[in-house]
């Protein structure tokens, strides 16, 4: 499997007791595919797998499925504290028909970068699918770095990394040492440092309610080439870029879906929607930005 395009860590919408709104998880995966994204994952941060039962990711993934089919790649998270969870996760994966699988650090545990490769590896021989890994620090603990790539790239199953450290020096290492793991960017506002290296996907969750536009970028860079007009995108999303790092991330990320018309509810403690100013703040840059985009893409600004 290759990895290209833009990848849509879905939203996982909730009702108004608190419970996973299956029909608007639905809706929200028919806009996904109808604005033409390229792949969906679920059970990613984004969707806030870390506050659902075992159960609830089982039935979601499943569910996904049945409402995807063939018609776009489905990327499971197997994200846990145990490995031996990571593993049933991987097993549901292969079980249902999902393409591919994340397959992140154990948070809080701090493995070493051996253990973190013996935890992979263990996940990989348990499902035995195509893996993105995803390599992010800051919620993990610790880093992916050289020892680990080079134990886990050595299966032929590892064949991508949504790379979210934000250490430009990790991106060059993966990019000179270790180019058969294809770079997938994490990190938003490097996406045009990431196609840059030669990334041909990115992983982006203010593509649940924006994906046109963050399509508009990847097709500027790697396909027609042209950086000038990804610089232009690049700089109307960056207002984009830094609301989501206020530190209400994935309420923003909801409220984005609500801005444009999905219903997807609120989060699940210990996370508390968003404020009435964050909520007029997020409309006008969303709104600025789509105009913006628009016009670049439209050709009402020359970028060639």
């Amino acid at each position: 499997m290759k990895f290209e395009g833009i990848y849509t860590p879905a939203v996982t919408p909730l009702d108004e007791s608190g419970q996973i709104d299956r029909k608007a998880f639905a809706a929200v995966l028919e806009s996904l595919i109808e604005a033409g994204v390229h792949g969906i994952i679920v059970g990613g941060s984004t969707g806030e797998y870390y506050s659902q039962t075992s159960q609830e990711r089982f039935d979601l993934a499943s569910y996904a499925k049945q409402v995807i089919g063939s018609r776009l790649p489905l990327v499971v998270g197997t994200g846990a504290t145990r490995t031996e969870d990571s593993v049933e996760y991987a097993k549901a994966a292969k079980e249902i028909g999902a393409d591919a699988i994340l397959v992140s650090t154990p948070p809080y545990a701090l493995p070493t970068e051996r253990e973190n490769a013996v935890h992979a590896l263990t996940v990989d021989r348990a499902a035995n699918l195509p893996i993105m890994l995803y390599n992010y620090p800051a919620r993990m603990g610790v880093m992916m770095g050289k020892d680990y790539f080079s134990r886990v790239g050595k299966s032929k199953n590892v064949v991508a990394i949504k790379e979210s450290s934000g250490d430009m020096g990790n991106l060059h290492l993966l990019a000179r040492t270790f180019p058969h793991i294809s770079l997938s960017c994490g990190w938003d506002d490097q996406a045009l440092e990431f196609f840059a290296w030669g990334a041909r996907s990115w992983v982006c969750a203010g593509s649940n309610f924006l994906p046109r536009e963050h399509v508009a970028l990847y097709e500027a860079c790697v396909r027609e080439k042209n950086f000038d007009k990804g610089r232009a995108i690049m700089t109307a999303m960056l207002p984009l870029m830094d609301f989501l790092e206020c530190g209400k991330f994935v309420q923003s990320i909801k409220h984005g879906c609500e801005i444009i018309g999905l219903k997807t509810g609120s989060v699940r403690a210990p996370l508390r929607s968003l404020n009435s100013e964050e909520k007029r703040t997020l409309q006008t840059v969303v709104s600025t930005l789509k105009r913006t985009v628009g016009q670049i893409t439209s050709g009402a600004n020359r970028h060639a």
